[in-house]
């Protein structure tokens, strides 16, 4: 029993400790109006000494169908806390890290360190649970050929997948299976009428004004939240 006590007590230091790295000086800021809402308001921030200044925004977003839970990132989830699922249709909420973009472009606007691949046919992102790529980008040496591979082709042909920016929810080293996949900003739906299965949505010019503004070096994070959550941890965890 003490062991347990003493278990929980550490969890409950490390969780109200956390605060956002201090090498970290640039960060996108999503609030949504609770757990549920599939609408979000998006600001980005630059740090400037100590102090967060607005850099863009705010715009508005999509978020998944049913809302909001939270993901894997770089924060400390509460023990017992209700956790992202793959296919739940819910977008990952805490602190991710964000870069590496994807595109049906030849080039885009960039920061010439960030990562960026023109998405051809052989371009796989791992959906996958069962396997050992989950939620990784893999690149064929042959055009795609088994019912697999088709499946886990980056999509084709679609506008709104036409240009997209990582967000580090469950990423590589550690992936959990089954935890979620394959979350990206990118472009919305119906200029902004329909929800998604989980990634973030906005308007094409902001997502190409946004990935033109992340800077690598400047280990850009993306903390996405529910009002209230916002409100409760923007000092403990020094969010903008």
């Amino acid at each position: 029993m003490l062991r347990a006590l003493l278990s929980l007590v550490v969890l409950t230091v490390t969780t109200s400790a956390f605060e956002l790295p201090a090498s970290s000086t640039q960060c996108v800021v999503g609030v949504a109006k609770d757990w549920n809402a599939s609408h979000v308001t998006l600001t980005a921030y630059e740090k400037r000494g100590t102090q967060w200044v607005k850099a863009l925004g705010p715009w508005q977003g999509r978020l998944g169908k049913s809302g909001l839970i939270w993901g894997l990132g770089i924060h400390p989830n509460a023990p017992g806390a209700k956790l992202k699922k793959e296919g739940d249709g819910r977008a990952p909420a805490g602190v991710f890290h964000i870069g590496g973009a994807w595109g049906y472009d030849a080039a885009i606007k960039k920061h010439p360190n960030l990562f960026y691949r023109q998405i051809t046919k052989r371009d796989l992102w791992v959906e996958d649970s069962a396997s050992p790529s989950y939620n990784r980008h893999l690149i064929l040496d042959h055009e795609p050929a088994t019912t697999w591979e088709k499946k886990q082709q980056m999509r084709q042909g679609d506008h709104a997948h036409s240009l997209k920016l990582f967000v580090a929810h469950n990423a590589p080293p550690k992936v959990k299976p089954g935890g979620g996949s394959a979350i990206f900003f990118h472009i919305w739906r119906g200029g902004g009428s329909k929800p998604t299965a989980g990634c973030t949505t906005i308007e094409e010019n902001h997502l190409r004004e946004l990935i033109a503004w992340v800077d690598p070096n400047k280990q850009p994070l993306y903390v996405l939240l529910p009002q209230s959550e916002y409100a409760a941890k923007r000092a403990a965890w020094k969010l903008p």
